[in-house]
């Protein structure tokens, strides 16, 4: 499997709780995403890094930052969500760069599904923890402007100073 070559997730695959989702997720992941867009029929994918670095109200910044090919297009990208914990670390609301929210992750059982409508287009994703330092997310993305799918898997990043 090349480097962009993600698997999809298995719905059988055994999955990893997390308790402490903040603890979980916070530091340096690598970082490998396809993405496969049936309305413009162009397959591509992103390669880079997602850091989750603390907030002073007690959430978590990510930001994705990496090398996106789509099409004719490769050159970089970068992304941000914020991660909020109001009902304790186990339990996440994620909201966009622009404030808006868009969904809520609860990994205690080491899967979740989640459902977001922006506009008319329909944000499914699937979350599940495969191992300690691993993670994949899915999105399916269908409506009258999307239609795309993407797979991405999350590794964490050795502690010993290796890059992400």
């Amino acid at each position: 499997m090349s480097s962009v070559e993600v698997a999809a997730v298995e719905p059988n695959a055994r999955v990893l709780p997390v308790a402490d989702l903040r603890v979980f997720l916070t530091g340096a992941w690598r970082i490998s995403r396809t993405i496969s867009d049936a309305r413009s029929g162009q397959d591509g994918g992103f390669e880079g890094r997602a850091v989750f670095a603390p907030l002073p109200d007690g959430g978590l910044l990510l930001t994705e930052s990496g090398t996106m090919r789509l099409g004719g297009y490769a050159g970089p990208a970068e992304q941000t969500y914020r991660y909020a914990f109001p009902e304790g670390p186990g339990r996440a609301q994620v909201f966009r760069h622009d404030g808006m929210p868009f969904h809520e992750l609860d990994l205690t059982t080491g899967s979740a599904d989640a459902v977001h409508l922006c506009g008319a287009d329909l944000y499914r994703g699937s979350f599940r923890v495969e191992r300690h330092d691993e993670w994949v997310v899915e999105w399916s993305v269908n409506g009258p402007r999307k239609d795309y799918h993407m797979v991405t898997r999350h590794i964490r990043a050795a502690k010993d100073g290796e890059q992400a």
